[in-house]
């Protein structure tokens, strides 16, 4: 099962950011009480499971879904913010605006309730309930729009009318948290990592990791039915589109996104999602993650990587448990 997701309450996290402002040479700025926080919950976050896969022992399963807000979107979201911060393009007091019911609000949900900040996610009109449940469990606010792929200029004109910080969910950020914790808890580097691509922010970073150590691993990419990434890679075409949306959750897109980096990728394998869907459901019996259907789609790809090569250890990442963020 996931770690324990437990949390200090959101007034004690409040009190901690409120004690982190004074120290002895006197009051810390918000900013810099800010980045402290978000500092100090890195350092102290215990490595995510590293957890055999009960059918085929050569694969791994990097559980992600035990971060803190239920997805690996908690590291890159949390880089994000420390940017925006840093920089002075998010400061006290601003609502985090984003446009997007997915993994990426209900992380940026979950540290704007860290750092006392107000967030609000712009979603499509259809958004099923639970979505919006776990961005509201956690402090945030849902506001439905329609057109879908009128939420992004709806989330800048919101931004704009309430003086806000609009949080976007596929701006590239180069986060190796996961990659060397990932490395870190391994006696030897894997022969295959296997990734889904959503923002591409995740894949990019483990690629990078890899090649920059010259390690020896290779990096494979689970796509989805209709996405654009394995035919852009296949054909090596950067602006591919299918103008038609990705069926699972957190992977897939109709358009290449500017964060994936096709060359640090060895492979793309496109799952059908019915595979996607049936292995998910797999993974939650034979280990007990209710894993989502990304997952399932990693699970492929390692599973027909481990048929095809039949060698060495392959690692497949568990991107997240839908429905239970730490509230």
């Amino acid at each position: 099962m996931a770690a324990d997701r437990t949390r200090p309450g959101p007034s004690r996290r409040r009190g901690r950011l409120r004690q982190l402002q004074l120290h002895r040479g006197g009051p810390l700025s918000w900013t810099a009480a800010a980045l402290r926080r978000l500092d100090e919950d890195a350092a102290g976050a215990p490595a995510t499971p590293l957890r055999p896969y009960p059918a085929d022992s050569r694969i791994l399963l990097k559980d992600e879904s035990a971060q803190p807000s239920g997805s690996l979107k908690h590291r890159p979201v949390r880089a994000l913010l420390r940017a925006a911060i840093a920089s002075g393009a998010l400061r006290e007091g601003q609502a985090i605006v984003t446009p997007t019911s997915g993994n990426t609000a209900v992380a940026a949900a979950w540290f704007a309730r860290l750092l006392d900040l107000p967030m609000v996610a712009v979603v499509p009109g259809r958004t099923r309930p639970d979505k919006t449940a776990r961005i509201e469990r956690l402090g945030g606010e849902c506001r439905r729009h329609d057109p879908p792929l009128a939420v992004y200029e709806e989330a800048g004109r919101l931004a704009d009318e309430i003086g806000g910080y609009v949080l976007d969910p596929f701006l590239p950020v180069d986060d190796r948290s996961l990659a060397t914790e990932l490395f870190g808890q391994l006696a030897e580097p894997p022969a295959w990592v296997v990734a889904g691509a959503g923002s591409g922010v995740t894949s990019a970073a483990l690629g990078r990791h890899i090649r920059d150590g010259g390690l020896a691993t290779r990096l494979a990419v689970a796509d989805p039915e209709n996405s654009a990434y394995f035919p852009a890679w296949a054909y090596d075409v950067r602006d591919y589109g299918t103008g038609m949306p990705s069926r699972i959750d957190g992977i897939g897109r109709p358009r290449v996104e500017p964060a994936f980096d096709a060359s640090v990728v060895d492979v793309v394998i496109p799952v059908p999602d019915e595979t996607s869907l049936a292995l998910t459901r797999h993974l939650h019996e034979t280990t007990g993650i209710p894993a989502g259907p990304s997952s399932g789609a990693c699970l492929q790809a390692a599973l027909r990587l481990a048929a095809k090569r039949g060698e060495g250890t392959i690692v497949s990442l568990i991107a997240d448990a839908p429905g239970t963020p730490a509230s």
